[in-house]
């Protein structure tokens, strides 16, 4: 895609471009029944989930989860949500507006904390990886925060992206502060695992579709 200094987006992956809040809700609930917790609704899961994840098990129990509990619900998460996983598909009208963006010429990449060796087939499968100059999946331990992440991710591209105009696109308040944490905007949908309230609380534009969400992204870049 050559070098980029104007706009750039930086998708999240689970509950963004990739529907799979079924999957996760279905794979949550296995992971409770192996600690005889009750299952929990979409609506619930919305309003209380957070990140790291062992806080939203704690608002859900009254107490953290033993490090020994964490290993077995975050195994049986994993090990569920890769059989559910296969039913979803990619979110409304995300490749025309992966398309449009590339054609505009601007860039765009993926930061997910899914794990990277899954992520990189999965979003070769779909067919979209000539749209990104970069897929990063997580590395190391899952349930921490997307932070540290994005520093990485946005190391690898200086010199092609520039955080002023990098806008962070997600589902849950982790993706702004990540943006927060390396000087990048941030735009968060109510379509993924927090709801608007949740959302809202991050003190950054909160929208109801990927188009707007893309919009809002090219209004914060030009702005820088």
């Amino acid at each position: 895609m050559g070098t980029h200094t104007e706009a750039h987006i930086v998708w999240d992956w689970n509950g963004t471009l990739f529907h799979d809040v079924d999957a996760v809700i279905g794979a949550t609930n296995a992971a409770f029944a192996e600690l005889g917790l009750a299952p929990i609704t979409l609506e619930r899961y919305r309003e209380l989930y957070c990140v790291p994840v062992p806080r939203f098990y704690e608002r859900l129990m009254g107490r953290l989860p033993s490090q020994a509990e964490w290993e077995v619900m975050d195994a049986v998460f994993h090990r569920h949500y890769t059989e559910h996983r296969v039913r979803c598909g990619l979110a409304e009208g995300v490749e025309d507006l992966l398309t449009g963006w590339v054609a505009a010429g601007r860039s765009q990449s993926i930061l997910s904390m899914y794990g990277h060796e899954e992520l990189v087939p999965l979003v070769e499968d779909f067919g979209i990886s000539s749209h990104f100059i970069r897929v990063d999946g997580r590395t190391g331990p899952s349930g921490g925060s997307k932070a540290e992440h994005m520093v990485r991710h946005l190391d690898a591209l200086r010199g092609t992206v520039d955080p002023r105009r990098t806008v962070v696109i997600g589902d849950a308040a982790d993706d702004a502060l990540a943006a927060l944490h390396v000087g990048a905007h941030a735009v968060l949908w109510t379509g993924g695992s927090h709801g608007r309230a949740g959302l809202e609380a991050a003190g950054v534009p909160v929208v109801d579709s990927l188009s707007e969400a893309v919009a809002e992204a090219e209004r914060l870049a030009v702005s820088g």
